[in-house]
């Protein structure tokens, strides 16, 4: 069983996105038909759904390099009294890039990580795959990948039908690589020999606090303020997100040995998950390590 899994890590999802046109490039066919399953968190579920709908990744990158600039534009500089950014632009991406497609009308196995914040639990949106824990298919596509995305703070929570708030799933499962392990060991009765992941990273950021003389440390020390741009730095959550991706890699790659492959680059800075600037840079770096390493995922892929 073949699964591609995709991080989260905001803009940093054009890495991701440049691998992935990349390889559709070089083997001139949809992603969608190289897996049995796709799994996104956060930024990784627009993407992980593009895939399943067999979206152009070209149109994908294109799409990502219009809204950014549209959907990152802060209405708080810290975030006190209100989300950092409104979802208006997010949403109304999302709902011209889904449609009116519910998780019922996706028959390929698709898992998008979020958290039930109503109820304190973490939550797997699932397709039409007839998976027990799916409880309600009618929610639109659109409505799954937008509560993945909806990073405290930074966006409000998704409210899903008057029932539950549902927030990023990257608070649990930045890399929702387990996720699928446990799902095609549970669900779909493979043993872990059977189990093959390609997981694509957004970029490894180095994230350091330094040592200071304040052993108090406030909400200054923990979301450092830019004085330059006059805006609070997610330096707390990238650090989050960063340890949740690693931590679960590391513990793939003990169970499943060669037969997890992960594709990620160090940044060598930070590279905050809102800061538009670097996207050039982040395609560029997808698009090399893809040339990089492009032989030996193929040979992963077993594809020609």
């Amino acid at each position: 069983m073949k699964i591609l899994c995709i991080d989260g890590g905001g803009i940093r999802g054009v890495f991701a996105v440049a691998i992935l046109q990349a390889l559709e490039e070089e083997l001139n066919r949809p992603i969608s038909e190289l897996f049995d399953i796709v799994a996104g968190t956060s930024t990784g579920s627009i993407i992980a759904t593009s895939v399943i709908l067999k979206n152009e990744m070209t149109s994908v990158l294109d799409n990502y390099k219009e809204f950014s600039k549209k959907i990152f534009i802060r209405q708080a500089k810290i975030g006190l009294f209100k989300s950092v950014y409104s979802d208006r632009y997010l949403r109304r991406f999302f709902q011209n890039t889904f449609g009116d497609l519910t998780l019922a009308d996706i028959e390929k196995p698709l898992l998008i990580p979020a958290v039930d914040v109503t109820h304190g639990k973490p939550y797997v949106y699932r397709s039409n795959y007839g998976h027990p824990d799916s409880d309600d298919l009618s929610i639109k596509l659109w409505d799954a990948v937008l509560s993945s995305c909806s990073a405290p703070v930074y966006f409000p929570p998704n409210n899903i039908k008057n029932r539950y708030l549902s927030v990023d799933g990257g608070l649990w499962a930045n890399n929702p690589s387990l996720v699928c392990v446990t799902e095609a060991m549970d669900f779909f009765q493979k043993s872990i020999e059977d189990i093959q992941i390609l997981s694509l990273g957004t970029g490894a950021q180095d994230i350091e606090y330094k040592m200071e003389d304040d052993k108090y440390w406030g909400i200054k020390n923990w979301l450092p303020f830019r004085f330059m741009s006059m805006k609070v730095q997610p330096k707390l959550l990238d650090l989050a997100l960063d340890l949740s991706s690693e931590s679960i890699s590391y513990h793939c790659q003990i169970l499943l040995g060669e037969k997890y492959f992960r594709l990620n680059e160090k940044l060598g800075s930070e590279v905050p998950f809102d800061e538009v600037k670097f996207m050039d840079e982040l395609i560029e770096l997808g698009r090399n390590i893809f040339l990089e390493k492009k032989d030996e995922v193929k040979r992963f892929l077993n594809a020609k």
